[in-house]
């Protein structure tokens, strides 16, 4: 009975984890998770190899507390499943659990009469596609591998032993009760039986490796040896005297066998004994393997080894043995030492070791008693043997004699009992059973276990384990008799054609799937074990030996086709759309897949056609249009399926292989009988062929790349590698194909399909992987663990993925490599890549983002080029490859390009040799070039002989004959024929050639004929220097005129004055600039002073001045040699000179700035000495000495007054010491004589103080007294300098200057429109000025009157009766001129009240319409610039300023004015109208003007409170209030005076300076009160209010305030009305009364205060604290004024 489940996967080598890692594809979800992981972790702990036994506590692994005690990995496993029941559904499967095992069981076999018994079995070697297996039923019964039931032997009684031949067609039988042997043949499924002729029963039962031989053994111990081929009987009695119970054959055909006598036999195929030793137990399971040693050992498997039982004391013979035990295996393991005669337990068993190269000294290996007995044991690798003990443990030892004793690797692999352990050599694992369970190792780290099996209905345990020769099929007998097989391995079989799969998932399944085109995975169920499977785009072919099933491809299924029997044994089908091509034997058939049947056989085609000719087929492929195959004798041949006739071959030298088509069939990738490896073009003759670099032998497939972009890119394959080649089909260098890099593949990985870089592979578990390719590592996005984005990557990683990128001709990805941060090296990388391929556009982009301009231009200059090859030149050239680059112009449209690369690289000599072929009017061209490059490197001869054939004796080309000429006489004078040089020199017109020459010559020390051709060439001073080294001194004096070098004439000089010339010497020292002798000649020889003395003074010659110093003083003539003394740096005997001599003033004239202070203090105290105070002061200021230049300056007569208060005011500058300031101010002031000094010395004291505030109100008041002397120009002036000084020291400049100079400058302004007639402009500022008339005392009545003409003139009617009426006051009338008296007197009594309206012109700072000559916008409240050309203000669309000052100016005015005027207005300098240039934005100018208000000193007037109040109550005059800080209200005239109404106690009237005279300051004051608003310290005047005069009332003032809530530190917006009256007598009170208002007018609160006048008329303040004004954030407000 058998339970075969055929679609099933194998044993999933590559998923399972080993006992060391957590289940690689299982997902560990919370808490059974983590719990998992930290068992893992221990569990690693435990496994891990060392030489030690290794015993571990429960709790070290699940923290339980429990004795310690032997503990493995599978306990651990089992107590975390009881422990933890969350681990089991998760794990289980993983680690081949009931779950997983289920999954992969090919079959198991169950029979009825073996139930209860242990089987006996046997794969069928090399193939395995049979297991015969025998039971307790006197039969063997054969199954095929997926448990069908192919035969049934019938024996006589019980099957003892049977065996497979080497080739597994043989499968030998013997049994009880018979002495025959049965055969039963595989290929023929027929039996036969053989009479041994052996009378006693047969035991043992051995095929040889590597012959027909078959071995049997009876149960007394003797031998036949069957030749299956001969059929030859060999018997052989008294082999042994006991059962023949195992043995082995070698590969050398020695048989080795074992017997219940307690001997091993070694006898060669004839049956004759070669060796034999006595073993002190039973042997068991004899192998023959390769011993490793230290020495070179004799080939062949020279080792036997078998393991038998103790049953006795340790005898003699075998000390040696159990001492290399103790020290070898016991003592590591730290047990104790046994006694020289050791009692072992029954059933123990050893491991023998017989060397036959060494048959004296066998090795016997004992191991712990722990370990139970051998069950069984394997060897595998080089030298390994793989034991399995009874008590579940599993070791591996080595056989080489230095590890021999050592275990390599130990585990506890069953809790309770091991039966038996296998290898499979193919799949390189290792099996072991027990406890229900199989476990399988990789060889390469047996720690890991790959795979584990459980069997958990197998309640009697497990028995034997076997694997077939292939390693695919794993059989495990059961104790219970049942035979479980299970699949390990999995042929792996695949196809693809395009995106689409189809590969083998299990023996009778295929899949067939296309992930990239998101189809969905189809399994089709097929009727065999395929041998093949090849897929096309509709259909999947399936088949094995000579027959295939074809199946259709549906959109929701498959249905099966057909079956089709071939002639012969297919090697390898390929499918396409219609055709299926068939390789079998040589030849390929072709046909359709679908279709009738007699269409079928006319589609039908057998190739090649004739065998003989073409030979035989080796390889194949299918496209969509064509059928590729290679042949033994080389030829690659291209079929086309339409018409199945060859269109193109190629011949190789030798055998191909293997073909692989690209997908479009357009390329062919060959694989040769050499393993070369070559790309076939078959539609390109010039490049049809290329052999692959670096192309590994071992390759066993291609792949070329499906995605679109990449058509050019495909793999090659071995078991081991992946190496991705590129091919280049567009390249300077022609089609290439580069090696991109190699990528290691995964073990038993085969790749079917390669897309984007990643390649999909069939594992031996019969699933897909993907393999990321290496070479492809750019397509991949940096992981970042951060929400900032990836970490740059680093420069060396980042340029290898750009070199990979490129070699794939993956341009964007390297673009975008380089933009993410590389180096210049990298862009550099990137254009080079793109030159190569031809991609210009491309290049251009980078190199300009890399910032080449050079080769972008140079890019540029190409880009339109069409002819492949001239563009490829070019591409050559830019990178360095000439020879390219010349091959490609040549074989281009242009091969004139070549010649001229080569001249411009200077490669003369390719350059001639390419003129000759294509321009030869260009060699006298060349051969000159090539003559300069020539000369340039010496070679003479040959220069010359190219300047020769450079000639051309053409009037075209006469330039080029001359410098052909000219190299002629240089390489003629090199040659050393200096007459030819020199006359070819002269003649030639160049005067470079005749220096050149010259130069030559001179260096051939040729002195005359290189002197006579500098002359020639009119380098007079090269002439000159060589006729000086001829001595030619007549030469020397004709050329001298034309000679500039000093030292030429120098040398004349020296030889004329020699010569007695000293007129001649003198001049040719002038020539030489040689001063200090022409001096002395002059002075000793030429006795002529005068011009000595005109030289020192132009030179300024220091021994010259010596020189004509001690000249003068011969002639006692000391001012002249006090004065050439000092310029000859001789200051001290200038000084004693002087001093002895009186000429001190001569001295201190001379001695200037470059003195020392020595020196100063020297003549400072001279001159104290002789009393001349203001000499000696300037040299103690000179000597830094201020306080007594100071006492000096002071004491001055009055005639030099003036100049010694100048001196006076530089020393305090300098000093900048306070005592001497104040020294100098008393002086100033008259405190130290009675006599004051004028006040333009305080101003010029202040400015050299750099105190710019105070020079600022002396300015102010200098000014104002030039003002009232009527000197208005110069007040103008100094206002003028004054502002622009402290605009310069960016002070702030004061509002009283400002508005001065505005005023005074409407003053100048007024002359220049009446002269030029523009009435209405001067009568605008004549009104200005008469509104502040107080200014101007000495010309009121003039002013008036001007303003009263001016106005009537520009029809201002009304205000020319206003200034009349004003002219009419008593204290004016009588000052009018007469001849205008009448006139006005005229004009009052009829008045003319009509007045022109004046123009509305915006305001540059918020737009608002206002008078063109008004200053003060009442929307923004911002005092405005005015034109100093007109006096009106600004205008943002006309804004211009004066170069000189910056001062503003209406651009259309200024330049009218210009035209009559040439000087600026306001500046005074010459201006001219092409100066001035309009400013299109003058917002810089328009920031406000930050103007100094500081609060001045209280005035201190004797003035009586009436007069001062009659000063106060002017009428028609203004005044504005301004707000210039919080709590502080301003009251300005808009003329510079000002008085404050302030919060604080004791302000009372406030004046900008100290002033003598309050009533003149006053007086000025006020004309007006103007009602402002207080809104955050900033002034808003709201409109004029007429001051009243109340000759009753007394003194009051009156405040509103509107009332609204605000915090106290934002006070509200306040209005302030001032009613001033005249005051009482004194016993009166001052009052004052306040109320509070709402918005609407409403009063809410108010109150009045008084306070009685003092007894001395001072000042008197009253308070509003009690007025409810805290919550507008006003603490009070007080008034005061002097009365009685």
């Amino acid at each position: 009975m058998r339970t075969p489940t055929p679609t099933q996967a194998p044993l999933e080598i590559e998923e399972a984890c080993s006992a060391t890692a957590v289940p690689a594809r299982q997902e560990l979800a919370g808490e059974a998770g983590a719990c998992w992981r930290g068992v893992a972790h221990r569990c690693r702990a435990a496994v891990e190899p060392h030489p030690q036994h290794r015993t571990v506590s429960h709790d070290t692994l699940l923290g339980e507390s429990s004795s310690a005690r032997e503990v493995t990995p599978l306990t651990v496993w089992n107590k975390c499943l009881r422990k933890c029941a969350t681990f089991r559904d998760v794990l289980t499967p993983a680690y081949g659990g009931p779950t997983a095992a289920s999954g992969q069981r090919v079959f198991t076999i169950t029979e009825k009469a073996w139930s209860g018994s242990s089987l006996l079995y046997k794969w069928q070697k090399t193939l395995g596609n049979y297991i015969a297996v025998a039971g307790n039923d006197h039969s063997v019964k054969i199954f095929d591998r997926h448990g069908q039931k192919r035969n049934e032997l019938s024996l006589p009684g019980h099957c003892v032993a049977m065996d497979w031949d080497k080739d597994g067609d043989i499968l030998a039988v013997i049994s009880e009760k018979s002495s025959s042997i049965y055969l039963w043949d595989a290929s023929v499924n027929k039996t036969s039986q053989i009479d041994s002729g052996m009378k006693d029963q047969m035991s043992f039962l051995l095929w040889s490796k590597t012959t027909p031989l078959l071995a049997v053994g009876t149960a007394k111990g003797n031998l036949l040896i069957y030749n299956q081929q001969t059929s030859r009987k060999i018997p052989v009695l008294g082999k042994h005297t006991k059962r023949i119970t195992c043995g082995c054959w070698s590969s050398q055909n020695l048989l080795a066998l074992g017997s219940e006598d307690r001997t091993v036999t070694v006898s060669n195929h004839e049956g004759d004994t070669i060796r034999q030793t006595s073993l002190r137990g039973e042997p068991s399971d004899v192998f023959f393997s390769v011993m490793k040693t230290d020495e070179r050992s004799s080939p062949g498997e020279s080792t036997v080894s078998f393991f038998y039982s103790v049953s006795s004391s340790t005898p003699g013979k075998y000390l040696k043995q159990y001492v290399q035990y103790c020290t070898l295996h016991i003592l590591p393991h730290r047990l104790p030492l046994p006694p020289h005669k050791v009692s072992a337990s029954v059933g123990k068993k050893t491991l023998f070791l017989f060397n036959l190269n060494d048959p004296d000294n066998p090795i016997e290996l004992a191991f712990q008693p722990r370990y139970g007995s051998i069950v069984s044991y394997r060897w595998y690798g080089d030298g390994y043997i793989l034991i399995g003990f009874s008590h579940g443990y599993f070791v591996v030892i080595s056989t080489h004699i230095r590890e021999i004793g050592q275990e390599l690797y130990q585990a506890h692999n069953h809790k309770d009992s091991l039966n038996s352990v296998a290898i499979s050599q193919s799949l390189n694992k290792a099996a072991s059973c027990g406890d229900n369970s199989i476990k399988i190792h990789d060889l390469t780290e047996l720690k890991d276990i790959s795979n584990i099996v459980h069997l958990d209905d197998e309640t009697k345990g497990l028995d034997q384990l076997n694997w077939t020769d292939d390693g695919q099929l794993l059989a495990v007998s059961t104790q219970r008799g049942t035979l479980h097989v299970f699949l390990t391995k999995l042929p792996i079989l695949g196809d693809s054609f395009g995106t689409r799969l189809a590969y083998l998932t299990s023996l009778l399944e295929v899949t067939v799937s296309n992930q990239v085109e998101g189809e969905a995975p189809m399994a089709i169920e097929v009727e065999v074990e395929p041998t093949f499977i090849a897929v096309g785009p509709f259909h999947v072919a399936v088949g094995m030996n000579n027959r295939a099933w074809f199946y259709a491809l549906l959109d929701n299924g498959f249905s099966r086709l057909k079956d089709i029997e071939y002639l012969g044994t297919i090697a390898s089908m390929c499918l396409s759309a219609d055709y299926a091509a068939a390789l079998l034997e040589g030849k390929v058939q072709l046909h359709m897949i679908e279709g009738e049947e007699h269409d079928e056989k006319k589609q039908m085609k057998l190739f090649p056609d004739d065998e003989r000719t073409q030979g035989r087929i080796l390889c194949h492929a299918l496209t969509a249009d064509l059928l590729y195959y290679g042949t033994d004798t080389g030829s690659v041949v291209c079929v086309l399926l339409e018409d199945l006739q060859a269109v193109n071959s190629y011949n190789h030298t030798v055998g191909v292989r293997k073909v692989f088509p690209d997908p479009n069939g357009t390329r062919l990738l060959f694989i040769d009988d050499k393993n070369g490896g070559f790309l076939l073009s078959p539609g390109n003759a010039t490049d049809s062929c290329f052999e692959l670099p670096s192309f590994s032998p071992t390759i066993t497939g291609v792949l070329w790349e499906n995605w679109p972009a990449d058509r050019g890119v495909f793999v090659a394959y071995d078991d081991d590698k992946v190496y991705t080649y590129a091919l280049h089909k567009t390249t300077i260098y022609g089609p290439q194909v580069a090696l991109v890099g190699s990528t290691a593949l995964p073990f038993s990985h085969k790749p079917l399909l390669l897309y984007n870089g990643e390649l999909t592979c069939q594992t031996p578990s019969g699933k897909t992987s993907e393999v990321a390719l290496s070479t492809h590592a750019f397509l991949k996005p940096p992981s970042s663990s951060s929400s900032e984005g990836p970490p740059p990557l680093p420069a060396q990683e980042r340029s290898t993925l750009l070199s990979q990128a490129l070699l794939l001709k993956r341009f964007p990805e390297g673009w975008d490599l380089c933009k993410a941060g590389g180096s210049v090296e990298d862009w550099a990388e990137l254009g080079r890549a793109c030159l190569v391929h031809m991609e210009v556009e491309l290049a251009i982009q980078v190199y300009r983002s890399s910032g080449n301009v050079g080769m972008v231009m140079s890019l540029q200059d190409i880009q339109g080029i069409e002819d492949r090859n001239l563009l490829a030149g070019h591409l050559a050239m830019f990178l360095n490859d000439y020879n390219l680059a010349q091959d490609l112009y040549l074989s281009s449209s242009c091969p004139i390009a070549a010649l001229e690369m080569r001249r411009d690289l200077l490669h003369w000599d390719s350059a001639l040799l390419l003129a000759k072929r294509l321009a030869d009017d260009q060699i006298p061209f060349i051969s000159k070039e090539y003559a300069i490059h020539l000369e340039f490197i010496g070679d003479y001869v040959n220069a010359l002989a190219h300047y020769e054939k450079g000639l051309t004796q053409d009037s075209m080309f006469e330039e080029h004959d001359e410098a052909c000429r000219a190299g002629v006489a240089r390489a003629s004078i090199r040659m050393g024929d200096v007459r030819r040089g020199a006359a070819q020199a002269i003649q030639h017109p160049s005067r470079t050639l005749k220096k050149d020459c010259g130069a030559i010559l001179e260096s051939m020390k040729q002195f005359s004929e290189a002197a006579q051709l500098y002359e020639k060439g009119q380098y007079y001073d090269k002439a000159a220097s060589v006729y000086i080294r001829c001595k030619n001194w007549a030469k020397v004096g004709e050329l001298l005129p034309q000679v500039s070098s000093s030292k030429i004439h120098l040398q004349y000089a020296k030889a004329k004055e020699a010569d007695g010339k000293y007129k001649e010497a003198a001049l040719a020292y002038e020539s030489a600039k040689d001063w200090d002798n022409m001096i002395r000649v002059l002075l000793d020889h030429l006795n002529n002073p005068e011009e000595a003395v005109r030289i020192v003074r132009e030179t300024q010659s220091i021994d010259g001045a010596k020189m004509v110093a001690r000249f003068f003083l011969r002639l006692s003539d000391y001012g002249s040699a006090i004065q050439f003394l000092v310029l000859s740096q001789c200051n001290d005997e200038a000084f004693q000179l002087a001093q002895q001599h009186g000429q001190m003033e001569v001295y201190a004239d001379i001695i200037g700035p470059d003195a020392t202070q020595e020196d100063y203090q020297s003549i400072a105290l001279y001159f104290e000495g002789e009393k001349k105070h203001l000499e000696a002061g300037r040299f103690f200021l000179k000597c830094g000495q201020y306080s007594r230049a100071l006492k000096h300056f002071l004491k001055c007569p009055n005639s030099d007054d003036s100049l010694a208060i100048e001196m006076a005011i530089e020393t305090v500058g300098q000093a900048k010491d306070l005592s001497l300031t104040n020294q100098l101010i008393d002086y100033l002031m008259g405190e130290s004589d009675g006599m004051p000094k004028d006040a333009k010395y305080l101003f010029r004291m202040y400015m050299a103080l750099q105190r710019y505030q105070e020079a600022a109100r002396a300015a102010i008041i200098i000014a104002r007294e030039e003002q009232c002397a009527g000197n208005y120009r110069n007040a103008h002036d100094v206002l003028f300098s004054m502002y622009t000084e402290l605009q310069t020291q960016k002070i702030k400049i004061p509002a009283e200057m400002v508005t001065n100079l505005m005023i005074l400058h409407s003053y100048i302004l007024v002359k220049i429109h009446v002269k030029r007639g523009d009435h209405l402009k001067g009568a605008r500022m004549l009104i200005r000025v008469s509104n502040n008339i107080s200014k101007f005392p000495a010309h009121i009545v003039p002013i008036l009157t001007s303003a009263v003409i001016e106005c009537h003139r520009a029809g201002l009617k009304n205000s020319a009766f206003s200034f009349a009426a004003m002219l009419m006051r008593p204290e004016y009338r009588n000052k009018i001129d007469p001849k205008y008296r009448k006139k006005l007197e005229a004009m009052v009594r009829r008045p003319d009240t009509s007045e022109l309206e004046e123009e509305n012109t915006p305001c540059p700072f918020c737009g608002s319409q206002l008078p063109q000559n008004e200053l003060l916008c009442i929307s923004c409240k911002n005092n405005l610039p005015y034109c100093i050309a007109t006096g009106r203000h600004m205008l943002k669309e006309d804004w211009a300023v004066c170069p000189h000052c910056e001062f503003p100016a209406l651009y259309s005015q200024l330049v009218l004015l210009l035209e009559s005027e040439c000087v600026c207005p306001m500046c005074s300098e010459p201006l001219t109208a092409n100066q001035v240039k309009k400013i299109q934005d003058c917002s810089s100018y328009l920031q406000p003007q930050e103007l100094e208000h500081e609060l001045p000193l209280a005035a201190r007037s004797p003035a009586t409170p009436a007069a001062l109040l009659d000063r106060l109550q002017g009428v028609g005059r203004q005044v504005d209030l301004a707000v210039v800080r919080p709590r502080h209200v301003l009251c300005d005239t808009g003329a510079g005076g000002r008085f404050y109404l302030g919060v604080q106690l004791g302000v009372g009237v406030w004046l900008p300076s100290p002033h003598a005279d309050l009533h003149h300051a006053v007086h000025v004051l006020l004309d007006e009160l103007v009602v402002v608003q207080q809104l955050h310290g900033l002034a808003r005047p709201l409109g004029p209010l007429p001051l009243q005069r109340a000759q009753q009332r007394p003194p009051q003032l009156l405040a509103e305030f509107p009332a609204k809530s605000c915090p106290v530190d934002s006070p509200p917006a306040c209005s302030i009305m001032t009613h001033l009256s005249a005051p009482q007598p004194r016993g009166t009170s001052a009052h004052v009364r306040g109320q509070v208002l709402d918005d609407a007018g409403v009063f809410v609160g108010g109150g009045e205060l008084a306070q009685p006048a003092g007894e001395g008329g001072e000042l008197v303040h009253v308070a509003l604290h009690q007025l409810p004004w805290q919550h507008a954030g006003v603490d009070g407000l007080d008034a005061g004024f002097n009365g009685n």
